[in-house]
């Protein structure tokens, strides 16, 4: 399969695109170039112009914000068919995070001038890009009402969930990071992951949890 072939694929698999046709595909897909990135490289930062559209052929990006202290919180994590960059790409405003490779890494890059040349001649793209951005106004409306409205197990649950979804079992995150994935202080994720490990629903170990009873999880996750 060639490199664009599979930039379709990823395409495909993204609401964006999902309902567009093989050839509409095909023609967005040969739009794109790939990138290679070596571990810890930096893809933009904050701040950066929205130039580019990316999807994750293979490796990892973190998508990162500084703290107060000087650290380093990892927001979220992108693998393998994975596409980010999507208002960025649209509107041109700057990045509001930075954008690092976990491990080497190689990404499909879709040029933001390609794309909205692209745009203006093909108008069913820009409706369903609409489509997506009520999409994340809905999700955010969600991630809202869990924050004010349901206990920190259950958000935590979701959470790992969504990040096995992606991920597999073993989820490499810190706590704090997962404090700030779901609005708590590391000291209350670790009690209630140490509850979960007495449990047998997962195990912790340096940088990264093993889910290992995900029907639990899950069960958690949907508040029964």
């Amino acid at each position: 399969m060639s490199k664009a072939a599979e930039f379709a694929v990823i395409l495909k698999m993204n609401p964006m695109f999902a309902d567009l046709g093989a050839d509409e595909l095909a023609r967005i897909s040969s739009l794109c170039h790939t990138e290679h990135l070596a571990t810890g490289e930096m893809l933009f930062q904050k701040g950066d112009p929205g130039d580019a559209l990316f999807g994750v052929r293979r490796g990892q990006i973190r998508i990162e914000t500084g703290a107060s202290d000087g650290s380093r919180l990892t927001l979220n994590f992108m693998g393998p068919g994975d596409l980010f960059g999507e208002v960025a790409v649209l509107d041109g405003f700057s990045r509001t995070a930075d954008a690092t490779a976990g491990e080497p890494t190689e990404l499909f890059v879709l040029r933001r001038e390609d794309f909205l040349s692209h745009l203006e001649r093909e108008p069913k793209v820009a409706i369903k890009i609409i489509m997506l951005l009520c999409q994340r106004i809905r999700w955010q409306s969600e991630r809202m009402e869990e924050s004010v409205l349901q206990p920190l197990p259950v958000r935590l649950a979701r959470r790992l969930c969504a990040l096995a979804s992606d991920f597999g079992s073993e989820v490499h995150i810190s706590q704090e990071q997962l404090g700030v994935f779901v609005g708590a202080a590391r000291e209350s994720v670790n009690r209630q992951l140490q509850l979960w490990r007495k449990d047998g629903i997962l195990d912790l170990q340096r940088g990264r949890i093993l889910l290992q009873n995900m029907g639990k999880l899950m069960a958690v996750a949907r508040n029964e």
